[in-house]
C-alpha cells in the first residue's frame, strides 16, 4: 500500500486532522506550563479524565459522547487544582497530587462497580486516534480556535504571569482571570488528547513537544510555534507508522515526540543551537 492510499480511508483522514488541532493545542498549552514549572497538571488531569470517563460510562452515556460529557468534570477538577495551589499550606505538585489521587481512585472503583476494565475503557486508557468521530473532529477544531485566539489576545498577559507571577500582579494584569484561562483550557486538552495518545500518555503531548522547542534557544513566540511544528510531525508520522506496521497509535505518536526531544539534544552537541 502507497502512503498516499491510506488518505483514502475516511477514518484516517479524521484522526489525521484532529491530531494535528490537538497537537496544535497541547503543544502551544504545554510551553506555558512548562515554564511554569506546572508539567506534572498534564499527568493529574489524565487521572482526572480517568475517573471522569469511568463516571460518564457507568451513568450509560453513548461512546459518541463521552469526551463532551467528561469535560465539565475535568475542568471542575482543573479548577480545584488551581484553588490548591493558591493555598499557603499546599504546593503546586501537591495539589496535582491530591486531586489526581481522587480521580484515579474513583476511576479504579467505578469501573470495578460497572464489572470490570471493558475494552471501551481500555481505548480511552491507551488511545485510539483512529476511532475520532466527527463531533470529536468538530470540537477539537473549535477548540484549537479558542486556545490560537486566547494566546493571540492575552499573549503579553501570559508572558508576564508565566515568567514572574508577582510582577504580573503588580503591574495591574488579572493573574487569577490568566491562570483560570490556562487551567481550563488545558483540561479541555487533557480530554482531548486522551484519544491522541490515551489517558496514560496525556501529560508526554503536553511536556514533550514544548522541551523541545525550548532547547533551539529562540524568541518565545518562535518557541510556541517550534514546539506545534514538532508536535503535528510526531502526530502524523505517528499515525502513519502506527497504520502501515499495526502498531498503537498513541505511543508511536510519543515515541516521535521523544526521538525529535534526543535529536535535539544530539544536535546541541555537535551544533551552536544554544548561541
Amino acid at each position: 500500500m502507497e502512503l498516499c492510499d491510506i488518505l483514502n480511508y475516511e477514518f484516517v483522514r479524521r484522526a489525521i486532522a484532529a491530531g494535528v488541532l490537538i497537537a496544535a493545542v497541547s503543544s502551544m498549552l504545554g510551553v506555558f506550563l512548562v515554564l511554569r514549572r506546572f508539567s506534572l497538571i498534564g499527568d493529574g488531569l489524565a487521572h482526572i479524565t480517568f475517573g471522569s470517563v469511568a463516571v460518564v460510562m457507568l451513568i450509560g452515556v453513548s461512546p459518541a459522547y463521552i469526551t463532551l460529557a467528561a469535560l465539565p468534570l475535568v475542568m471542575i477538577s482543573s479548577l480545584a487544582i488551581l484553588k490548591l495551589t493558591h493555598s499557603k499550606r499546599i504546593h503546586g505538585d501537591a495539589a496535582i497530587g491530591i486531586v489526581s489521587s481522587i480521580g484515579i481512585a474513583t476511576g479504579i472503583i467505578l469501573a470495578s462497580l460497572s464489572g470490570g476494565y471493558n475494552l471501551d475503557l481500555f481505548s480511552y486508557l491507551f488511545g485510539n486516534i483512529l476511532t475520532v468521530t466527527q463531533t470529536e473532529l468538530f470540537l477539537s477544531f473549535i477548540v484549537f480556535l479558542t486556545v490560537a485566539a486566547t494566546v493571540i489576545i492575552f499573549y503579553d498577559d501570559l508572558l508576564a504571569v508565566t515568567f514572574d507571577e508577582e510582577l504580573a500582579r503588580t503591574m495591574g494584569i488579572n493573574t487569577k482571570r490568566i491562570n483560570m484561562i490556562l487551567f481550563l483550557l488545558t483540561a479541555v486538552a487533557a480530554v482531548l488528547a486522551m484519544k491522541v495518545a490515551g489517558i496514560m500518555l496525556v501529560s508526554a503531548m503536553l511536556i514533550l513537544p514544548p522541551l523541545t522547542a525550548l532547547q533551539l534557544s529562540i524568541n518565545f513566540r518562535m518557541t510556541i510555534f517550534a514546539a506545534a511544528c514538532f508536535s503535528i510531525l510526531s502526530v502524523i508520522c505517528g499515525i502513519i507508522l502506527a497504520f502501515f506496521l499495526n502498531l498503537p497509535a498513541g505511543g508511536t505518536i510519543v515515541l516521535f515526540n521523544i526521538a525529535f526531544l534526543f535529536l535535539i539534544f544530539g544536535a546541541k552537541k555537535i551544533l551552536p543551537l544554544s548561541r
